[in-house]
């Protein structure tokens, strides 16, 4: 058993990371300390006003480690590896995915080429960048190759030289060829020195070359060839005139501001490179109801910087924050070469600062608005059922589906809805085993008996061990069951909670002759809905769902060559005699409801054969069910 009091007092008063766990020993947080002593144990102080969330997360600590570093700069980037790799409940958090693009320019290489690359490696090449847009990124490199005929193959030169013919870019005049040596080495080298220059924002000269050249072209008559030196000039124009100068210093720096709403905050960052604002980008930190904009800032410039090739010589931030000489050293240390963390206090910088914060206040408004819209077609979809049901508490809603072809591979699907969204860990498929034949009532009471007896089984599994939370997904029981039809479904449900001894309220999805959903059936009542409302939609998409999760699996068994026609289960019947079935009946019920002069009559089999097909479907056999009326229970 772990003693929190004993083990605070073995704390060493050196630096590193704690990591906190609850009682199912899962990290709830995780953090880095100077002195691991103190920091730790004033966790556990009483009256100290630390806001809800981390009380709330205090209340949760079953057990706490440590991890001992030499510096605090260790203890800093153990603390971001750890938080990326387990997302810690408490800990604030970067909701970022992305990975940026960057020009490439293979100056290593004999004869270089200009080429897209997500990742930045500290190789030969030169890289521009990260930009914000991928397209743009390829559009610039297109029009690099276009203006400079850079080659674009993957041919090793000059080894290469003369072993194939010149590809097509060569011969519509986009490559100079110098896989066939009709360049020299010194010549490309200058195209690839212009391309770069380009890239540096060094405008003027190509825009001067292409203006000679177009009005050239037009003195000699060749408008085709003058056309396109003006369709060039236009390109570089454009691109030239999209990138703003922020700074006269050509610095690389990065300037990052935010805004807080609740439990969310924004967070916009501007990308200068050579003085130039090339892009922004905004990021989500979650759980932030209780931080700081300064804490918030240093959450993400420690998880923002661990993840991203490129660190700028400059940090502009909004306010300031902590470690700022430990972040500088790390951030020096990724960068290879001095990083400098500012809060500018007026000047320009703080006027990109100020706009940095208005982008993320705007980015947060337009949230708000499609958090609410979200908010109607689920939470308040949720709410109007509730309402029409007369339900105290609906959180979560379970829907099942029955599948089969003529009756064979009978499949269940279970489908899990909370607060209006689908769960899709939650979701379950079933094999029925069981049942033989089309018969979806006996499926859905076998489904939903194996669904809740195994919830039952595994609280009771919980309650042995005397653990606290959910086993599985089956543990977890629902407000509202939702059966794909009317009253027979529901009755089924009823009936097989009612056997287990459980209280769960069951409404029927009704259709009408369109298969379109019509309204829900509950207490033997149909109720009308809206067509037009947040629920009626919700009732939809849930009943579609349930459909399309038991179709899949459906499908996936059959691709597999699994499903074929329940007459294949009757002893004696093979490939011809079911044919000779099919041809005299119209469908497996036909069959089922046929007497041994019928099946013989019909078909031509043998009497002996159709007595085995009579008593299959007949006689009750282990494993089968027959089928009941139970729209009459």
């Amino acid at each position: 058993m772990f003693n929190i009091e004993e083990e605070l007092k073995k704390l060493p008063e050196k630096p590193g990371v704690y990591i906190m766990h609850d009682a199912q020993d899962n990290i709830i947080y995780v953090g880095k300390a100077i002195r691991l002593r103190s920091r730790v144990r004033s966790y556990f102080r009483e009256k100290i006003n630390r806001g809800p969330q981390i009380e709330k997360m205090v209340t949760q600590i079953d057990r706490f480690e440590y991890i001992v570093t030499d510096s605090e700069l260790e203890a800093l980037v153990l603390e971001n590896n750890l938080i990326k790799e387990h997302n810690p409940k408490y800990n604030t958090l970067l909701k970022d995915d992305k990975t940026y693009p960057y020009i490439k320019v293979t100056v290593g290489e004999a004869y270089p080429k200009v080429v897209f690359s997500r990742i930045m490696k500290k190789d030969k090449s030169r890289y521009f960048g990260p930009f914000t847009s991928a397209a743009a990124v390829k559009d610039t490199i297109e029009l690099l190759n276009k203006l400079f005929k850079l080659r674009t193959c993957n041919r090793v030169l000059p080894r290469d030289c003369g072993l194939d013919r010149p590809c097509l870019n060569y011969h519509i005049g986009q490559c100079q060829a110098p896989c066939q040596g009709s360049i020299t080495r010194e010549e490309y080298r200058k195209n690839v020195d212009k391309a770069l220059e380009f890239l540096n924002g060094n405008y003027s000269m190509i825009l001067d070359d292409l203006q000679a050249k177009m009005e050239e072209a037009a003195q000699n008559l060749e408008f085709e060839e003058a056309a396109r030196y003006r369709d060039l000039f236009n390109s570089v124009k454009t691109v030239s005139q999209k990138q703003k100068i922020t700074d006269s210093d050509g610095e690389d720096k990065d300037i990052i501001a935010l805004d807080k709403d609740g439990g969310e905050a924004v967070v916009q960052v501007f990308f200068v490179r050579g003085g130039k604002l090339i892009g922004r980008e905004h990021f989500y930190m979650t759980h932030v109801e209780d931080s700081e904009k300064a804490q918030i800032l240093l959450d993400f410039v420690k998880q923002f910087y661990a993840g991203t090739p490129f660190v700028p010589r400059e940090l502009i931030l909004q306010k300031e924050i902590e470690d700022i000489p430990i972040l500088e050293e790390w951030l020096s240390a990724r960068r290879g070469g001095r990083v400098y963390i500012r809060v500018p206090k007026k000047g320009q910088k703080e006027k990109l600062v100020e706009l940095a914060e208005k982008n993320a206040r705007l980015v947060l408004e337009k949230d708000r608005e499609r958090i609410k819209r979200e908010e109607a077609r689920t939470i308040g979809a949720v709410r109007e059922i509730a309402k029409l049901l007369d339900l105290p508490v609906l959180d979560r809603m379970e829907a099942f589906d029955i599948s089969n072809i003529s009756g064979f591979e009978n499949v269940g699907s279970m489908v899990v809805y909370e607060k209006g969204k689908p769960k899709r860990s939650d979701y379950r498929k079933f094999k029925i085993k069981t049942v033989a034949g089309p018969d979806d009532y006996a499926c859905m009471r076998e489904v939903l008996t194996r669904r809740f007896v195994h919830g039952l089984e595994e609280a009771q599994e919980l309650k042995e061990r005397q653990l606290s939370g959910e086993f599985g997904s089956f543990t977890k029981f629902p407000d509202l069951l939702l059966m794909d039809g009317g009253r027979g479904q529901v009755n089924i449900a009823l009936q097989v909670l009612d056997e287990l001894h459980l209280s769960i309220p069951v409404c029927g999805m009704v259709k009408d002759d369109n298969h379109r959903t019509r309204g829900l059936y509950y207490h033997n009542v149909e109720i009308p809905i809206d067509k037009s409302s947040e629920s009626f939609k919700l009732i939809t998409r849930i009943q579609d769902e349930a459909h399309r999760f038991a179709i899949e699996y459906h499908r996936l068994l059959r691709g597999k060559g699994q499903v074929k026609s329940v007459l294949d289960e009757i002893p004696g019947i093979g490939p011809a005699r079911r044919k000779a079935l099919m041809r005299g009946f119209s469908s497996i019920d036909e069959v089922r409801g046929a007497t041994v002069e019928q099946l013989c009559e019909n078909t031509g089999i043998p009497a002996h054969i159709a007595q085995e097909i009579y008593d299959f479907f007949h006689k009750p056999q282990e494993g089968l069910s027959q089928k009941t009326n139970y729209d009459k229970i």
